[in-house]
């Protein structure tokens, strides 16, 4: 193929996606196909950070609905990313690929704690860096996590993994008519109401000028070819 069109990536996957058709806990062959894709990228020369959200073990402000302190739901959730980081981490690192993992919340018996200068290190010297633990703080998504850790490594798109082609004006599960956007702007986002982020990652996005490409991971090969430029999914954009 020819050059990638990115040379340095923010990869955000849902912790769903991790459990596959299960729909909770971790699926050992999902994470290996996914694992596979990013090897796929990462052989083309392209730096590569990850962020995995915990959904498939707790969301803070889900347990919070049902009684739980959401200071202590959202501490929950920061340890799930560090478990879906960890089960990751280990996939990739058994079909080669070295990965170092670094979390917002100091524990540094299994991982290096966040440092700005030290996780670029890292990507120039061709490792996958897995961010954990969101931002460390509670009320900021993994998605708010993922457009911080995007500037702060100089990302030049965070790509957005789902389970459904792009974004839609309705959910494409539930309304068969549901209308794609192949193009959108951040604050049509935003407007629209259309959930495929929080507000506040789109905002931080917009203010920096990060583009987003939203694409279906279950489709196999999608990301290589987002990565290749393809036209792959929605794109945001000023």
């Amino acid at each position: 193929m020819s050059d990638p069109a990115y040379r340095r990536i923010l990869l955000k996957l849902s912790g769903e996606a991790l459990a596959g058709e299960q729909g909770h806990g971790m699926d050992p062959e999902v994470a290996l196909r996914i694992a596979h894709e990013i090897k796929e990228v990462h052989e083309l020369g392209v730096q590569t950070g990850i962020v995995i959200g915990g959904g498939n073990f707790i969301r803070g402000i889900s347990a919070s609905a049902h009684g739980l302190d959401r200071v202590v739901g959202d501490n929950m959730g920061m340890q799930a990313t560090i478990i879906n980081s960890l089960a990751l981490q280990a996939t990739l690192e058994k079909i080669g690929v070295q990965t170092r993992l670094m979390t917002a919340i100091e524990i540094r018996q299994i991982a290096e704690p966040f440092i700005r200068r030290r996780a670029v290190r890292h990507l120039e010297k061709k490792r996958v860096v897995i961010f954990a633990a969101g931002t460390g703080n509670p009320y900021f998504s993994t998605d708010t996590a993922a457009a911080l850790r995007a500037m702060e490594i100089n990302a030049e798109v965070i790509l957005k993994a789902t389970k459904v082609d792009g974004i839609y004006d309705a959910d494409p599960v539930q309304v068969k008519d549901a209308k794609m956007f192949p193009r959108i702007t951040y604050r049509d986002l935003i407007s629209k109401g259309l959930s495929i982020m929080d507000t506040t990652a789109v905002s931080l996005c917009m203010d920096n000028r990060l583009p987003i490409i939203v694409f279906n991971l279950n489709v196999s090969g999608n990301i290589k070819r987002v990565i290749s430029g393809e036209k792959v999914g929605s794109l945001v954009t000023p």
